[in-house]
């Protein structure tokens, strides 16, 4: 046993050093880069190798848990770019470790203090909820089903508690079950983020099993305060995943949330909406990453969004098609090709072909010197004198003034 986990081990810490190698550059490529002053500074491999097992370790301790911030401060003396961070969570996911982003989730969508449930009455699910959310059946079979589940005290918690340390899996199921309604309190409040409510349900159900696994009695506090914390993970991260066209990665949306926190903070502070500057001064970071952010945090809109009443008018009907002409560029790129059509007429019929050929002045692909040898059956080189003959006569100014006031195109 103990020799197939560590050369398990062994595998894990291979399949990283492979993952995580760079590949070696000349020594005037090092040189440069050493001494340019940028932002992506080359990471020792093997100490980002020793720091990412220590980190492993500290979770080990922590029931298999790291809070990000922890996670950021730990890595903060490397350096590492966001590449590195993928590499990161990547690695500690596959070794069964959660990451814990606590501080990211969205306070504005929740009250100060966590639910308590010492009275039944602090998780009834509303009549309104069921009238406007829940109005499909099998969201009201699911609140129905889990209304019959009694609620625990904080005594029968620790009993629980302790009977799912020894294994219990009926102590599991129970602890599990009777805090079902939690997660339909917290879930309700994630309603139009992307997600239908019985996908949020469920998510934030996985998070509750999470946290019947984790949760350690001794300490004191009780199931349902530690259990929200996991159960928004679950919900949040679960919104960040799938509500999107296009996913972001979890530390990018960390410092996304981040971002429109100090956001919301200054406009509290200044009474106005702050600047990017004001915003990357408060996140220590430059204003360009700041706009990068911005920038990755909006939501694509649909060429087909409806504009206006009648509906009739969609969204790609007022934006600008860079690709196409407008009608004077239009007119006068038809008044061009009948020029050198007019022009192509001066030179001899095999320099015409060769040309058209050569420049694609039919189809818009053009050709290589040995292809066109082919088409005549001639080498390149008699090719290029034909070429470049046909040319010469072009620019004589006899000729060349057909073309005069067509010089931008």
């Amino acid at each position: 046993m103990v020799l197939m986990a560590s050369n398990a081990k062994d595998k894990d810490k291979k399949a990283l050093k492979k993952e995580t190698s760079v590949k070696k550059t000349s020594k005037k490529t090092a040189k440069t880069a050493e001494n340019s002053k940028t932002d992506n500074a080359t990471v020792p491999k093997d100490d980002f190798l020793t720091k990412l097992e220590g980190l492993v370790e500290i979770a080990r301790k922590n029931k298999d848990v790291i809070e990000s911030d922890k996670l950021n401060d730990y890595f903060k003396s490397l350096n590492i770019d966001s590449g590195h961070y993928e590499k990161i969570y990547d690695y500690l996911e596959s070794n069964g470790i959660t990451i814990m982003n606590i501080n990211d989730i969205d306070d504005d969508l929740f009250d100060d203090t966590l639910p308590e449930v010492d009275d039944e009455a602090d998780l009834e699910i509303g009549d309104d909820i069921t009238l406007s959310i829940m109005s499909d059946d099998p969201v009201k079979i699911y609140l129905k089903e889990i209304g019959n589940y009694p609620l625990l005290s904080m005594d029968e918690e620790v009993e629980l508690a302790k009977k799912i340390a020894e294994g219990d899996q009926y102590a599991t199921d129970r602890l599990t079950e009777s805090n079902l309604r939690l997660v339909v309190s917290i879930a309700k409040k994630y309603v139009g983020r992307g997600l239908s409510f019985l996908d949020l349900i469920q998510e934030g159900n996985l998070g509750l099993i999470k946290a019947v696994d984790k949760f350690d009695y001794s300490k004191g506090y009780k199931f349902s305060t530690y259990a929200t914390w996991w159960i928004r993970q679950a919900i949040t991260r679960s919104i960040a995943d799938q509500s999107r066209t296009i996913r972001i990665p979890v530390h990018m949306s960390e410092v996304i949330n981040k971002a429109y926190r100090i956001s919301r903070s200054l406009l509290q502070e200044l009474g106005r909406e702050p600047t990017e500057e004001e915003i990357a001064k408060e996140m220590n970071l430059p204003v360009e990453k700041v706009r990068e952010i911005m920038k990755i945090s909006a939501d694509p809109i649909s060429l087909d969004t409806p504009i206006g009443e009648e509906d009739d008018s969609h969204l790609g009907d007022f934006i600008k098609d860079d690709t196409i002409m407008g009608p004077e560029d239009a007119a006068a790129y038809t008044m061009l090709q009948d020029q050198i059509q007019k022009l192509l007429t001066t030179l001899s019929e095999r320099e015409q072909r060769v040309l058209i050929l050569r420049f694609g002045l039919l189809d818009g692909r053009t050709r290589t010197l040995e292809e066109v040898g082919k088409e005549f059956n001639v080498t390149r080189e008699r090719i290029r004198q034909i070429e470049a003959k046909a040319l010469r006569k072009l620019r004589h100014p006899n000729r060349a003034r057909m073309l005069r006031g067509f010089d931008s195109y």
